[in-house]
Formats: structure tokens, C-alpha cells, sequence
């Protein structure tokens, strides 16, 4: 995955990805593989003890996310400003999506993705509420349309009762939903090497917050859930699947919203590309730690 990153960062420093394409391959991921790749992950039997994992993983994805952004207003308290916001957000919202959906699929498989679909559900709905909150202070109508117009929402409210009444789907819809939904992490990688090529080298030395931060998102909240799991003695992979989640390096809205509101966007910038590159060694460490 870090070898196609480069193939993102080659592709924008010799013109070929410019900001249509990368555009362009960010509406293709969100509203089409990314959608089918979560439709497709329901396409199997449905049983009662999935039943309870789906409503599990529902409840924890709430709860874990709530946790890590105590755990982040907590220890960020030190600093001020924007910059404070904008680490808040990134240590809020891990990449569930361009990241965290392919490498959940590589190591939990359908199951996992289903999972993630779940914690993608309340990432939507704290992203377009709590989110913008963070930058902006209110909330419209607008988002919360946003909340449930969301491609990748839609592909859930069409994916449980496939699931729930196993439905049947025909087989050239199923290979077409795998291949095209298998496009996502190839498509992801590159977007995030496109993002990360337009950060300034030399201006990620002089921000010791972005690893203040970057430790508290990839070590400190995915550790914290881990302790939970051992002391509630859940050995499910409902748990790991949001601890792996929650390990995922900083959402690509982080630098997105700094942009759209104005606050602090080279900073914004900086947090996604040190925490993604920091996670090519913590999330297996991460992984590692819970036993995968």
C-alpha cells in the first residue's frame, strides 16, 4: 500500500494526477467503489450471531469514538488555537474509508468490512454534526442532509436486508460489486500519495504538535480501547475490527475541512501525511499488540 502511495505522489509531481483527477478519483472512490465494496461485503448468509455483532459493532463505534475524543480534548488542553482544532478533528476521525477499508478488508476479510460499514455509518453523522462544530461552531440543515444522502450510508440501508433476508443477488452483480468495490484501496492509496505530495518537506520538522498529536491518535486512543477489551474480556472481532479502525491514521477531511473553513490548511495538510506515514509502522504494531 505504501508502494501505490508513491504511485499517487509520482502520478502529482509529473502533472499526470493534477486537482480535477485527483478530484475526479475522490468522487469515484466515495460515491462508486467505495459504495459497491460495502454492498458486497453484506452479500453473505445471515445469521443471529451476526445479528448481534452488527448491533455491537453499532454501539462501539459510538462509544469508541466518544472515548478517543475524550481522550484527545484530555491531552490536548496544552495547546491553542486553530491548530489545536485541527488535531482534535484528526485524533476525532481516523481514514475509515480511504485507508481504513481496504487494510480492515486484508485482515478480517466480508466480516470486517461489515463492521467498518457500521463505524463509517456514526463517522458520517459525528463528521457533518460534531465535526463541522469543531471548525465552525453550528450546524445547518445542509449536513445533516449530507448525514443521509451519503453514497456510502445509502450502500448500508442497502446492504442489511440483503444480509438480514439473504438475498440472492445475481452472480454477474456480485463479480461486478467485487471487482469494481476492489478498486478502492489501489484508487485510496493513490488519492493519498496525491495529498500527500503537496506538503512542503521542510515544514513538517517544525511541528512538534503534528507528533504530540500523531502519538495520541495511532498509539494512545487504539491502546486505551485495547485495555477496554481486555477488561470487559471481549475477544470478538467486533473489538479488534474498531481498534484497528480507530489506529487508522488521520482522516483526509482533516486537511479538506481545514481548507473549506480557512483554518490553518498547510498545518491540516501536514497531520494527514505524518500520521499516514507514521502508520505504515504503528498500525502493524497495533495489530501486533492485539493479537491479529
Amino acid at each position: 500500500m505504501f508502494l501505490i502511495i508513491l504511485i499517487g505522489v509520482y502520478g502529482t509531481k509529473k502533472h499526470i494526477i493534477n486537482d480535477d483527477v485527483n478530484k475526479g478519483l475522490r468522487r469515484i472512490l466515495l460515491e462508486i467503489t467505495l459504495p459497491l465494496l460495502v454492498i458486497n461485503s453484506f452479500s453473505f448468509s445471515f445469521d443471529e450471531g451476526m445479528g448481534r455483532n452488527i448491533i455491537t459493532a453499532f454501539i462501539y463505534s459510538i462509544l469508541f469514538m466518544i472515548l478517543g475524543g475524550i481522550i484527545s480534548y484530555i491531552l490536548l488542553k496544552p495547546l491553542k488555537g486553530e491548530k489545536k482544532k485541527i488535531l482534535h478533528f484528526a485524533n476525532f476521525f481516523s481514514n475509515c474509508g480511504f485507508i481504513g477499508f481496504p487494510i480492515i478488508n486484508s485482515i478480517f476479510g466480508a466480516e470486517g468490512v461489515v463492521y467498518t460499514s457500521i463505524f463509517n455509518m456514526v463517522f458520517t453523522i459525528f463528521l457533518w454534526t460534531y465535526g463541522v462544530m469543531i471548525f465552525s461552531d453550528k450546524l445547518s440543515k445542509e449536513n445533516i442532509k449530507k448525514v443521509l444522502l451519503n453514497p456510502s450510508i445509502i450502500a448500508v440501508y442497502i446492504g442489511i436486508p440483503i444480509m438480514i433476508f439473504n438475498i440472492k443477488l445475481p452472480a454477474s452483480i456480485l463479480d461486478t460489486t467485487k471487482i469494481v468495490g476492489d478498486m478502492t484501496a489501489p484508487i485510496s492509496m493513490i488519492i493519498v500519495g496525491s495529498i500527500l505530495s503537496k506538503v512542503k518537506i521542510k515544514s513538517i520538522f517544525k511541528e512538534a504538535s503534528v507528533y504530540y498529536g500523531a502519538l495520541i491518535k495511532l498509539i494512545v486512543i487504539p491502546l486505551a480501547i485495547y485495555m477496554i477489551k481486555l477488561i470487559i474480556k471481549d475477544n470478538s472481532s467486533v473489538i479488534d475490527t474498531i481498534i484497528v479502525i480507530q489506529a487508522m491514521p488521520a482522516a483526509a477531511m482533516t486537511s479538506i475541512f481545514a481548507a473549506d473553513f480557512d483554518k490553518e490548511k498547510e498545518y491540516g495538510a501536514i497531520v494527514v501525511f505524518v500520521t499516514t506515514l507514521l502508520s505504515i509502522i504503528t498500525i502493524p504494531v497495533i495489530v501486533k499488540v492485539i493479537g491479529l
